[in-house]
């Protein structure tokens, strides 16, 4: 992926990924000290699952955009997106403004993500698709080892505008890297120059048959049609946070708001992903469950170790640094593996990770155990993630079509982002629920029950893992 046909490429891609991997991070970190300062407490999950519920527009709108035009078009408006709810972010004097800034944000971060894998479609061949992807994971590290605690200097000395800010700085390098490397990428380029349906990837199948099933990735018709229920999915996703504020009825509506949530996000998603069908449908699910037991206990953590362990936020942020230093290395290790770690193993595994680590958080809150468990068993959270995630996306790109990588890339890209934003909307409700007061005063309860919910999904993702293997078509019908 180095040689220099794709040099320009892999640099601009990666470069990217590391500057949202270094804001991703950084806000993490700081989030509960904004919270605090702008006495955002209610909004607190909101402003995590806001931005990955319109990212979920984002990721439909570039999904088509990138199978119609290619992937230059909206790569370059999404990093624009992206730098503006930064700008709206890191000059906000309230919470909501702050939130609003975070929804911007997400529109572009999604959009950026489905753009960067057509890309690795249309550019690369398949036998080096694990390869990129550990790059990507690889990207993280140097972000999470002075990330999180360089975004609490930052925060403690400069204030935490100044995190928002100064991530802007760095798409000016991304974009130097990323545009004269895109230049030929305009249009679609022939079959066979190394777009994903080419060949399958190695192992794709764990040695079955080539013959792979794709009928899954029937795109839903009309573009205009897709964005108003990928619209309606993310105002579900926030209704469901803000149902938390509606006395008597919140539960009614949170309901509500879940079903609204997964029928509109079902027609674009392959048929069969809600519940589970084998092949691609099980890739797209367990991704979105991962995510979901993943993310929405992360967020917490140094909200925990802040609240209830008193950890100033430079230190509370080391958590995610152990955590995503794991996810880069097992990574990097799978790539090395190759073939010989066999793609249902590896998610099963990872998946078996990430259910542990969040189990050891609820019980370290519970009986009130030293917070290095926790922190620990993050790393072991990491690990699993990154054992699992390049597998799953390497599958999702063996199981497309030319016509389909875009709306596939799509589908993996909102399960991923739905997923979170459901699991962060679910444990906003369930942290309000446990609060003994309205005020910033938390309980040991309320984030025992963030952790309970995020395990109960992450039985979920344990349960369809064993699904992903991928199917012959020939095998249809059988099931």
């Amino acid at each position: 992926m180095f040689h220099r046909s794709y040099l320009l490429v892999t640099l601009g891609a990666c470069a990217l990924v590391f500057l949202a991997a270094f804001e991703s991070l950084a806000v993490t970190t700081i989030m509960p000290l904004v919270s605090r300062e702008l006495d955002g407490a209610s909004l607190y999950a909101l402003a995590f699952a806001g931005p990955l519920a319109t990212g979920v527009i984002g990721m439909v709108a570039a999904g088509s955009w990138s199978d119609r035009k290619g992937p230059v078009a909206p790569l370059l408006a999404a990093v624009g997106m992206f730098v503006l709810g930064l700008l709206i972010a890191g000059t906000a004097g309230t919470m909501p403004v702050l939130v609003s800034g975070r929804l911007v944000q997400g529109l572009g971060g999604g959009a950026l993500t489905v753009a960067l894998y057509v890309v690795i479609a249309r550019v690369y061949p398949p036998v080096l698709h694990p390869k990129i992807f550990a790059a990507f994971s690889a990207a993280w590290v140097i972000p999470s080892l002075v990330g999180p605690f360089a975004a609490g200097v930052v925060a403690q000395v400069a204030g935490w505008q100044w995190v928002f800010l100064g991530v802007v700085g760095l798409v000016v390098p991304a974009l130097l890297l990323t545009v004269p490397a895109l230049r030929g990428l305009h249009g679609t380029p022939a079959r066979g120059t190394g777009g994903a349906a080419a060949a399958p990837a190695p192992g794709a199948a764990g040695g079955e048959a080539a013959a792979l099933e794709t009928a899954g990735g029937a795109r839903p018709p009309g573009g205009p049609a897709k964005l108003a229920l990928a619209a309606l999915a993310a105002l579900a996703v926030l209704g469901l946070n803000l149902s938390a504020e509606v006395q008597g009825a919140g539960g009614v509506l949170a309901a509500a708001a879940v079903a609204v949530a997964l029928v509109a996000v079902r027609p674009l998603m392959p048929r069969g992903t809600l519940t589970a069908r084998r092949g691609l449908p099980s890739v797209i699910l367990t991704r979105g469950l991962a995510s979901a037991a993943f993310f929405g206990a992360e967020v917490y953590l140094p909200y925990l170790l802040v609240e209830r362990y008193a950890f100033a936020p430079t230190f509370a942020g080391l958590t995610l640094t152990g955590g995503a230093i794991a996810w880069a290395a097992a990574s990097a290790i799978q790539g090395r593996l190759g073939t010989r770690l066999e793609h249902r193993r590896a998610v099963r595994i990872g998946s078996a990770l990430v259910l542990g680590a969040v189990v050891l958080a609820f019980v370290t809150t519970v009986l009130a155990w030293p917070a290095a468990v926790a922190i620990g068993g993050w790393i072991l959270a990491g690990g699993g993630m990154g054992l699992m995630y390049p597998r799953l996306s390497v599958m999702t790109l063996a199981l497309s079509t030319r016509d389909t990588e875009g709306f596939n890339s799509s589908a993996m890209s909102i399960s991923d982002s739905l997923g979170g934003a459901l699991a962060l909307a679910g444990t906003g409700v369930v942290f309000a629920a446990f609060s003994t007061t309205a005020s910033t005063a938390t309980t040991a309860a309320s984030f025992a029950g963030v952790f309970a919910l995020t395990a109960v999904i992450g039985v979920a993702a344990v349960a369809v893992a064993p699904r992903v293997a991928v199917v012959p078509a020939a095998l249809r019908t059988r099931e």
